[in-house]
Protein backbone atom coordinates (compact mmCIF):
# COMPACT_ATOMS: atom_id res chain seq x y z
CA UNK A 1 0.00 0.00 0.00
CA UNK A 2 1.18 3.64 -0.43
CA UNK A 3 2.04 5.67 2.39
CA UNK A 4 -1.03 7.95 1.65
CA UNK A 5 -2.94 5.09 2.23
CA UNK A 6 -1.94 4.09 5.20
CA UNK A 7 -1.85 7.83 6.58
CA UNK A 8 -5.74 7.60 5.44
CA UNK A 9 -6.30 4.55 7.28
CA UNK A 10 -4.40 5.74 10.16
CA UNK A 11 -6.58 8.76 10.28
CA UNK A 12 -9.98 6.80 10.04
CA UNK A 13 -8.73 4.96 13.18
CA UNK A 14 -8.94 7.87 14.39
CA UNK A 15 -12.58 8.28 14.21
CA UNK A 16 -12.95 5.20 16.00
CA UNK A 17 -10.81 5.97 18.57
CA UNK A 18 -13.17 9.21 18.96
CA UNK A 19 -16.17 7.00 19.13
CA UNK A 20 -14.86 4.37 21.66
CA UNK A 21 -13.69 7.60 24.37
CA UNK A 22 -17.10 9.70 23.50
CA UNK A 23 -18.89 5.77 24.69
CA UNK A 24 -16.98 5.61 27.52
CA UNK A 25 -17.42 8.96 28.82
CA UNK A 26 -20.91 9.18 29.28
CA UNK A 27 -20.69 6.63 31.00
CA UNK A 28 -17.80 7.58 33.26
CA UNK A 29 -19.22 11.06 34.07
CA UNK A 30 -22.80 9.58 35.44
CA UNK A 31 -21.52 8.44 38.87
CA UNK A 32 -20.06 11.76 39.54
CA UNK A 33 -23.06 13.75 38.18
CA UNK A 34 -24.95 13.01 41.47
CA UNK A 35 -22.37 14.80 43.48
CA UNK A 36 -22.08 17.68 40.86
CA UNK A 37 -25.07 18.24 39.15
CA UNK A 38 -27.63 16.20 41.75
CA UNK A 39 -28.71 13.72 39.01
CA UNK A 40 -30.11 10.52 39.68
CA UNK A 41 -27.62 7.85 37.88
CA UNK A 42 -30.82 5.76 37.17
CA UNK A 43 -32.16 8.48 35.19
CA UNK A 44 -29.93 8.71 32.36
CA UNK A 45 -30.69 5.50 30.62
CA UNK A 46 -32.41 7.23 28.57
CA UNK A 47 -29.14 9.52 27.89
CA UNK A 48 -27.56 6.64 26.84
CA UNK A 49 -30.38 5.34 24.33
CA UNK A 50 -30.38 9.45 22.64
CA UNK A 51 -27.33 8.52 21.39
CA UNK A 52 -28.24 5.17 20.03
CA UNK A 53 -31.15 6.80 18.31
CA UNK A 54 -28.88 9.42 16.39
CA UNK A 55 -26.63 6.77 15.19
CA UNK A 56 -29.66 4.76 13.94
CA UNK A 57 -30.81 7.74 11.93
CA UNK A 58 -27.86 8.93 11.02
CA UNK A 59 -26.70 5.38 10.04
CA UNK A 60 -30.14 4.80 7.97
CA UNK A 61 -30.84 8.16 6.38
CA UNK A 62 -27.12 9.90 6.33
CA UNK A 63 -24.41 7.51 5.69
CA UNK A 64 -25.93 5.95 2.52
CA UNK A 65 -25.50 8.82 0.92
CA UNK A 66 -21.82 8.21 0.81
CA UNK A 67 -22.04 5.14 -1.80
CA UNK A 68 -23.66 7.79 -4.37
CA UNK A 69 -21.67 11.26 -3.67
CA UNK A 70 -18.51 9.87 -2.20
CA UNK A 71 -16.66 8.49 1.58
CA UNK A 72 -14.96 12.11 2.26
CA UNK A 73 -17.88 14.65 2.58
CA UNK A 74 -19.58 12.54 4.82
CA UNK A 75 -16.95 11.47 7.37
CA UNK A 76 -15.73 15.03 7.12
CA UNK A 77 -18.78 16.78 8.16
CA UNK A 78 -19.34 13.99 10.48
CA UNK A 79 -16.52 14.13 12.54
CA UNK A 80 -17.11 18.19 12.75
CA UNK A 81 -20.01 17.76 13.91
CA UNK A 82 -19.28 14.94 16.46
CA UNK A 83 -16.90 17.46 17.80
CA UNK A 84 -18.82 19.99 18.24
CA UNK A 85 -21.55 18.19 19.73
CA UNK A 86 -19.28 16.78 22.58
CA UNK A 87 -17.98 19.85 23.32
CA UNK A 88 -21.96 20.98 23.73
CA UNK A 89 -22.54 18.29 26.18
CA UNK A 90 -19.52 19.61 28.62
CA UNK A 91 -22.24 22.34 28.96
CA UNK A 92 -25.30 20.32 30.19
CA UNK A 93 -26.44 20.99 33.22
CA UNK A 94 -30.06 18.90 33.07
CA UNK A 95 -30.75 15.74 31.77
CA UNK A 96 -32.96 17.66 28.84
CA UNK A 97 -29.40 19.05 27.60
CA UNK A 98 -27.50 15.52 27.87
CA UNK A 99 -30.63 14.23 25.74
CA UNK A 100 -30.14 16.90 23.07
CA UNK A 101 -26.06 17.10 22.83
CA UNK A 102 -26.12 13.22 22.94
CA UNK A 103 -28.90 12.78 20.26
CA UNK A 104 -26.92 15.13 18.03
CA UNK A 105 -23.67 13.60 18.73
CA UNK A 106 -25.30 10.37 17.83
CA UNK A 107 -26.67 11.74 14.06
CA UNK A 108 -23.32 12.50 13.49
CA UNK A 109 -21.27 9.76 14.27
CA UNK A 110 -23.84 7.80 12.81
CA UNK A 111 -23.75 9.39 9.08
CA UNK A 112 -19.70 9.22 9.24
CA UNK A 113 -19.05 5.61 10.51
CA UNK A 114 -20.64 3.42 7.78
CA UNK A 115 -18.69 4.99 5.52
CA UNK A 116 -15.61 4.81 7.34
CA UNK A 117 -15.91 1.21 7.56
CA UNK A 118 -16.74 1.32 3.96
CA UNK A 119 -13.69 3.57 3.27
CA UNK A 120 -11.18 1.38 4.52
CA UNK A 121 -12.38 -1.83 3.30
CA UNK A 122 -12.10 -0.30 -0.32
CA UNK A 123 -8.31 0.92 0.58
CA UNK A 124 -7.31 -2.32 1.76
CA UNK A 125 -6.22 -5.13 0.02
CA UNK A 126 -8.76 -8.31 -1.02
CA UNK A 127 -7.93 -10.80 1.02
CA UNK A 128 -7.11 -8.29 3.70
CA UNK A 129 -10.27 -6.62 4.32
CA UNK A 130 -11.98 -7.85 7.03
CA UNK A 131 -8.07 -7.64 8.86
CA UNK A 132 -7.57 -3.92 7.91
CA UNK A 133 -11.43 -3.10 9.19
CA UNK A 134 -10.89 -4.67 12.55
CA UNK A 135 -7.85 -2.96 12.51
CA UNK A 136 -9.17 0.44 11.42
CA UNK A 137 -12.04 0.13 13.82
CA UNK A 138 -9.55 -1.82 16.74
CA UNK A 139 -9.90 2.15 17.58
CA UNK A 140 -12.99 1.83 19.76
CA UNK A 141 -11.65 -0.48 22.31
CA UNK A 142 -8.60 2.10 22.27
CA UNK A 143 -10.90 5.08 22.77
CA UNK A 144 -12.75 2.90 25.28
CA UNK A 145 -10.03 1.96 27.20
CA UNK A 146 -8.15 5.40 27.29
CA UNK A 147 -11.11 7.29 28.36
CA UNK A 148 -11.31 4.62 31.43
CA UNK A 149 -7.31 4.51 32.19
CA UNK A 150 -6.89 8.68 31.99
CA UNK A 151 -10.52 9.52 33.37
CA UNK A 152 -8.97 10.21 36.87
CA UNK A 153 -6.32 12.77 35.73
CA UNK A 154 -9.25 14.34 32.86
CA UNK A 155 -11.13 14.47 35.70
CA UNK A 156 -9.01 15.82 38.68
CA UNK A 157 -7.91 18.76 36.14
CA UNK A 158 -10.94 19.56 34.59
CA UNK A 159 -14.01 18.20 36.29
CA UNK A 160 -16.30 16.07 34.50
CA UNK A 161 -16.80 18.49 31.82
CA UNK A 162 -12.99 17.42 31.06
CA UNK A 163 -14.68 13.72 29.85
CA UNK A 164 -16.17 15.75 26.89
CA UNK A 165 -13.91 18.53 26.32
CA UNK A 166 -10.68 16.63 25.32
CA UNK A 167 -13.01 14.18 22.45
CA UNK A 168 -14.52 17.65 21.51
CA UNK A 169 -11.50 19.21 20.48
CA UNK A 170 -9.83 15.72 19.39
CA UNK A 171 -12.61 15.63 16.60
CA UNK A 172 -12.35 18.96 15.42
CA UNK A 173 -8.98 18.69 14.71
CA UNK A 174 -9.61 15.22 13.67
CA UNK A 175 -12.09 16.27 10.77
CA UNK A 176 -9.17 19.13 9.26
CA UNK A 177 -6.65 16.33 8.91
CA UNK A 178 -9.44 13.78 7.51
CA UNK A 179 -10.11 16.61 5.29
CA UNK A 180 -6.65 17.26 3.57
CA UNK A 181 -5.62 13.23 3.82
CA UNK A 182 -8.94 11.69 1.90
CA UNK A 183 -9.39 11.68 -1.87
CA UNK A 184 -12.71 12.97 -2.84
CA UNK A 185 -15.43 11.36 -5.41
CA UNK A 186 -17.60 9.21 -5.48
CA UNK A 187 -16.51 5.24 -4.25
CA UNK A 188 -15.52 2.83 -7.71
CA UNK A 189 -17.00 0.32 -8.44
CA UNK A 190 -16.51 -3.19 -8.62
CA UNK A 191 -16.45 -4.88 -12.14
CA UNK A 192 -19.88 -7.13 -11.07
CA UNK A 193 -21.23 -3.30 -10.13
CA UNK A 194 -20.91 -1.76 -13.12
CA UNK A 195 -23.74 -3.32 -14.63
CA UNK A 196 -26.31 -2.98 -11.53
CA UNK A 197 -28.40 -0.21 -12.36
CA UNK A 198 -27.93 2.23 -8.95
CA UNK A 199 -30.69 2.64 -6.90
CA UNK A 200 -32.18 6.30 -6.04
CA UNK A 201 -32.19 4.70 -2.36
CA UNK A 202 -29.87 1.75 -2.16
CA UNK A 203 -30.57 0.79 0.95
CA UNK A 204 -34.12 -0.45 0.13
CA UNK A 205 -32.41 -3.12 -1.76
CA UNK A 206 -31.14 -4.60 0.83
CA UNK A 207 -35.05 -5.73 2.17
CA UNK A 208 -35.58 -7.52 -0.85
CA UNK A 209 -33.80 -10.42 -2.57
CA UNK A 210 -31.39 -12.41 -2.91
CA UNK A 211 -29.89 -9.71 -0.15
CA UNK A 212 -32.43 -10.06 2.54
CA UNK A 213 -31.46 -13.16 4.04
CA UNK A 214 -27.49 -11.56 4.77
CA UNK A 215 -28.69 -8.54 5.73
CA UNK A 216 -30.98 -10.22 8.07
CA UNK A 217 -27.76 -12.51 9.32
CA UNK A 218 -25.99 -9.48 9.66
CA UNK A 219 -27.71 -6.94 11.37
CA UNK A 220 -29.54 -9.57 13.95
CA UNK A 221 -25.43 -10.17 15.12
CA UNK A 222 -24.79 -6.50 15.09
CA UNK A 223 -28.32 -6.06 17.51
CA UNK A 224 -27.70 -8.32 19.98
CA UNK A 225 -23.99 -7.43 20.26
CA UNK A 226 -25.07 -3.96 20.39
CA UNK A 227 -27.17 -4.54 23.22
CA UNK A 228 -24.42 -6.39 24.91
CA UNK A 229 -21.67 -3.29 23.87
CA UNK A 230 -23.60 -0.67 25.45
CA UNK A 231 -25.68 -2.43 28.46
CA UNK A 232 -21.85 -3.09 29.38
CA UNK A 233 -20.12 0.30 28.67
CA UNK A 234 -23.23 2.44 29.96
CA UNK A 235 -23.30 1.00 33.45
CA UNK A 236 -19.69 -0.94 33.88
CA UNK A 237 -18.49 2.34 35.83
CA UNK A 238 -21.50 2.35 38.01
CA UNK A 239 -22.12 -1.35 38.68
CA UNK A 240 -18.68 -2.63 39.72
CA UNK A 241 -18.63 -0.49 43.01
CA UNK A 242 -21.05 -2.01 43.99
CA UNK A 243 -19.26 -4.98 43.96
CA UNK A 244 -16.55 -3.31 46.17
CA UNK A 245 -14.42 -0.90 44.03
CA UNK A 246 -13.87 2.33 44.31
CA UNK A 247 -14.99 4.80 41.68
CA UNK A 248 -10.94 5.03 40.32
CA UNK A 249 -10.54 0.66 40.44
CA UNK A 250 -14.12 0.43 38.93
CA UNK A 251 -12.99 3.22 35.62
CA UNK A 252 -9.48 1.37 35.42
CA UNK A 253 -11.10 -2.20 35.34
CA UNK A 254 -13.55 -1.32 32.20
CA UNK A 255 -10.52 0.42 30.49
CA UNK A 256 -8.48 -2.73 30.24
CA UNK A 257 -11.39 -4.39 29.85
CA UNK A 258 -12.20 -3.09 27.25
CA UNK A 259 -8.21 -2.87 25.74
CA UNK A 260 -8.72 -6.56 25.73
CA UNK A 261 -10.68 -6.52 22.94
CA UNK A 262 -8.18 -5.02 20.41
CA UNK A 263 -6.62 -8.16 20.69
CA UNK A 264 -9.39 -10.31 20.55
CA UNK A 265 -10.83 -8.24 17.48
CA UNK A 266 -7.77 -8.66 15.36
CA UNK A 267 -7.38 -12.02 16.26
CA UNK A 268 -10.67 -13.10 15.22
CA UNK A 269 -10.68 -10.91 12.24
CA UNK A 270 -7.26 -12.91 11.25
CA UNK A 271 -9.60 -15.96 11.23
CA UNK A 272 -12.28 -14.07 9.45
CA UNK A 273 -9.88 -13.68 6.45
CA UNK A 274 -8.31 -17.14 6.54
CA UNK A 275 -10.97 -19.60 8.36
CA UNK A 276 -14.51 -21.02 8.61
CA UNK A 277 -16.15 -17.58 9.01
CA UNK A 278 -19.08 -19.15 10.88
CA UNK A 279 -17.09 -20.84 13.63
CA UNK A 280 -14.78 -17.46 14.19
CA UNK A 281 -18.01 -16.10 15.26
CA UNK A 282 -19.45 -19.13 17.25
CA UNK A 283 -16.07 -19.43 19.58
CA UNK A 284 -15.88 -15.38 19.79
CA UNK A 285 -19.48 -15.23 21.12
CA UNK A 286 -19.47 -18.64 22.94
CA UNK A 287 -16.19 -17.05 24.99
CA UNK A 288 -18.26 -13.82 25.25
CA UNK A 289 -21.12 -16.22 27.15
CA UNK A 290 -19.04 -18.48 29.13
CA UNK A 291 -17.45 -15.26 30.94
CA UNK A 292 -20.47 -13.82 31.76
CA UNK A 293 -21.73 -16.89 33.32
CA UNK A 294 -19.46 -17.63 35.05
CA UNK A 295 -18.90 -13.97 36.51
CA UNK A 296 -23.05 -14.62 37.54
CA UNK A 297 -21.62 -17.74 39.56
CA UNK A 298 -18.46 -16.72 41.48
CA UNK A 299 -18.18 -14.00 44.25
CA UNK A 300 -17.31 -10.22 43.42
CA UNK A 301 -13.21 -10.45 42.68
CA UNK A 302 -11.22 -7.96 41.07
CA UNK A 303 -8.60 -9.52 40.03
CA UNK A 304 -10.81 -12.39 38.79
CA UNK A 305 -13.38 -10.42 37.37
CA UNK A 306 -11.36 -8.39 35.63
CA UNK A 307 -9.97 -11.37 33.59
CA UNK A 308 -13.53 -12.86 32.68
CA UNK A 309 -14.22 -8.74 31.88
CA UNK A 310 -11.52 -8.73 29.93
CA UNK A 311 -13.24 -11.78 27.48
CA UNK A 312 -16.80 -10.55 28.15
CA UNK A 313 -16.51 -6.83 27.04
CA UNK A 314 -13.28 -7.01 25.16
CA UNK A 315 -15.11 -9.89 23.48
CA UNK A 316 -18.43 -7.62 22.78
CA UNK A 317 -16.12 -4.85 21.57
CA UNK A 318 -14.38 -7.42 19.12
CA UNK A 319 -17.61 -8.40 17.60
CA UNK A 320 -17.90 -4.34 16.57
CA UNK A 321 -14.47 -4.49 14.96
CA UNK A 322 -15.09 -8.09 13.43
CA UNK A 323 -19.15 -7.78 12.10
CA UNK A 324 -18.31 -4.91 10.00
CA UNK A 325 -15.22 -7.27 7.81
CA UNK A 326 -18.26 -9.47 7.37
CA UNK A 327 -20.20 -7.60 5.84
CA UNK A 328 -17.36 -6.96 3.12
CA UNK A 329 -17.63 -10.54 2.11
CA UNK A 330 -21.78 -10.87 2.28
CA UNK A 331 -22.36 -7.77 0.26
CA UNK A 332 -20.97 -5.67 -2.93
CA UNK A 333 -19.17 -2.29 -2.65
CA UNK A 334 -21.93 -0.49 -4.25
CA UNK A 335 -23.98 -1.61 -1.38
CA UNK A 336 -21.06 -1.72 1.39
CA UNK A 337 -21.93 1.95 2.99
CA UNK A 338 -25.90 0.90 3.03
CA UNK A 339 -25.24 -2.36 4.49
CA UNK A 340 -23.12 -1.07 7.74
CA UNK A 341 -25.29 2.03 7.85
CA UNK A 342 -28.77 0.23 7.48
CA UNK A 343 -27.60 -2.59 9.84
CA UNK A 344 -26.41 0.31 12.67
CA UNK A 345 -30.13 1.29 12.42
CA UNK A 346 -31.27 -2.47 12.65
CA UNK A 347 -28.70 -3.52 15.25
CA UNK A 348 -29.87 -0.05 17.57
CA UNK A 349 -33.40 -1.76 17.86
CA UNK A 350 -31.71 -4.19 20.11
CA UNK A 351 -28.59 -1.83 21.56
CA UNK A 352 -31.66 0.63 22.41
CA UNK A 353 -32.62 -1.75 25.17
CA UNK A 354 -29.37 -1.72 26.63
CA UNK A 355 -28.97 1.17 28.72
CA UNK A 356 -32.65 1.73 29.67
CA UNK A 357 -32.61 -2.51 30.61
CA UNK A 358 -29.75 -1.41 32.65
CA UNK A 359 -30.95 1.03 34.38
CA UNK A 360 -33.83 -0.63 35.43
CA UNK A 361 -31.35 -3.24 37.23
CA UNK A 362 -29.87 0.00 38.54
CA UNK A 363 -33.12 1.20 40.12
CA UNK A 364 -34.25 -2.39 41.15
CA UNK A 365 -30.89 -2.57 42.93
CA UNK A 366 -29.48 -6.09 41.18
CA UNK A 367 -26.20 -7.33 42.78
CA UNK A 368 -23.48 -6.69 40.66
CA UNK A 369 -23.17 -11.17 39.86
CA UNK A 370 -26.89 -10.84 38.01
CA UNK A 371 -26.49 -7.95 35.95
CA UNK A 372 -23.39 -9.11 34.06
CA UNK A 373 -24.70 -12.31 34.06
CA UNK A 374 -27.56 -11.27 31.98
CA UNK A 375 -25.22 -10.40 29.42
CA UNK A 376 -24.97 -14.38 28.51
CA UNK A 377 -28.25 -14.43 26.71
CA UNK A 378 -27.28 -11.59 24.11
CA UNK A 379 -23.35 -13.58 23.48
CA UNK A 380 -25.65 -17.22 23.31
CA UNK A 381 -27.92 -15.79 20.70
CA UNK A 382 -25.49 -14.37 18.87
CA UNK A 383 -23.68 -17.89 18.64
CA UNK A 384 -26.78 -19.51 17.29
CA UNK A 385 -27.00 -16.66 14.54
CA UNK A 386 -23.15 -17.81 13.21
CA UNK A 387 -24.55 -20.86 12.03
CA UNK A 388 -26.38 -18.86 9.41
CA UNK A 389 -23.53 -17.27 8.57
CA UNK A 390 -22.19 -19.99 5.88
CA UNK A 391 -25.69 -20.01 3.52
CA UNK A 392 -25.28 -16.20 3.85
CA UNK A 393 -22.39 -16.00 2.24
CA UNK A 394 -23.25 -18.33 -0.46
CA UNK A 395 -26.09 -15.92 -1.48
CA UNK A 396 -23.24 -13.37 -2.83
CA UNK A 397 -20.97 -16.31 -4.00
CA UNK A 398 -24.29 -17.53 -6.33
CA UNK A 399 -25.46 -13.93 -7.39
CA UNK A 400 -21.84 -12.67 -8.50
CA UNK A 401 -19.74 -15.98 -8.88
CA UNK A 402 -16.35 -14.27 -9.52
CA UNK A 403 -16.66 -12.41 -6.00
CA UNK A 404 -14.06 -13.86 -2.76
CA UNK A 405 -16.55 -15.07 -0.54
CA UNK A 406 -14.70 -17.49 0.81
Amino acid sequence: MTSRRIIALALLAGVFIMEGFDIAAMSLAVPRLEVSLGLDPAGFGWVFTALLVGLGLGGALIAPLGDRFGRRTLIVLGCLGTGLATLGTASSSDIEHFLFWRTITGLALGACLPNVSALSSELAPQKMRATLMAVVSAGIPVGLALAGLIAPELIGAWGWEGLFLVPGAFAVVLAAALFVALEGGAPAREPADAAAPKARLPQLVLFSAPWLFPFAVFAAMLAFNALNLYLLNSWLPTVLPGAGLSLDDAARVAGVANLAGLGIGIGASLLLDRWHKGLTLALLFGSMAASFAAIALTAPDQTRWTLLLMVGVGGANAGGMVLPGLCAYLFPARLLSSAVGMGVLVARLGAFAGPPLGGAMIAAKVPAQTFLGVAAIPALVCVLLALLVSPALLVRQRVEPAAVTA
